[in-house]
């Protein structure tokens, strides 16, 4: 209902833009852009507002596990072991976050996947805080549905750890298509290695915080360093 129907959009993003009368690596997708240019105000309200709702399956999924008599912790979301969880988090980001970042560079530059423009929100003073809040809201979102919830109710259905391992990699894939097939590849590897470690740790929040480090250094880094550096495209 929520990211599967946004990989069935992404799908036909991708076909429109493999069909277009231009390169992949010559075509750009915006992240984090402005919704009301010109209008900086309303533009902080309508990132806001759509940040909350693009959030709200999170809501559902807690509400559904509350039904069966479980709760958030049934996935591994607490706090229960902050220490341990901030550091597996920190580790995978930095192992990941670095890897996808020369896989994406190595996409593009063969031409299978477009330029991904992390954000283009005007310069101003809620910018950042903006940027780090859609960071979580991938994090929370993504680690909620895909790894934590996805995996443990397939088990449920009695489906193959492997099997539950490539469907949650695929889904994961699947809503990246829109930036190419380099990015459907990149985060498919990322959904194995985070499925095969919540399989093993029963825990969702260390990769709810790898993710959200991830996204904020790659959208907060591009508005730093965006027309700064030559390696960026």
């Amino acid at each position: 209902m929520s990211l599967g129907a946004s990989g069935v959009s992404a799908l036909v993003s991708y076909i429109g833009s493999l069909t277009a009368h231009q390169s992949l690596g010559s075509q750009s997708v915006i992240l984090n852009g402005s919704r009301a240019p010109g209008r900086p105000l309303l533009d902080l309200f309508l990132q806001l507002v759509a940040i909350a709702s693009a959030a709200a399956p999170v809501l559902l999924v807690f509400y559904l596990l509350a039904r069966d008599g479980e709760g958030p912790s049934a996935i591994g979301v607490d706090f229960s072991q902050p220490w341990r969880d901030l550091r597996r988090g920190a580790a995978l980001a930095a192992v990941i976050g670095g890897a996808g970042l020369g896989l994406y560079l190595i996409a593009y530059k063969s031409g299978v996947a477009l330029n991904v423009v992390a954000e283009s929100l005007p310069d101003i003073w809620w910018r950042i805080p903006v940027l780090l809040l859609s960071a979580l809201q991938n994090g929370l979102l993504e680690e909620v549905l895909v790894t934590g919830y996805l995996l443990t109710r397939l088990k449920k259905l009695g489906v193959r750890s492997w099997q539950a391992v490539a469907i949650s990699a695929t889904l994961r894939g699947s809503y990246h298509l829109y930036q190419g097939l380099g990015g459907f590849l990149g985060n498919a590897a990322m959904g194995v290695i985070f499925a095969v470690l919540f399989l093993r740790w029963k825990r969702a929040t260390p990769m709810i915080i790898a993710h959200t480090l991830i996204d904020a250094v790659a959208f907060v880094g591009y508005a730093v360093l965006a027309g700064h550096v030559s390696w960026l495209p």
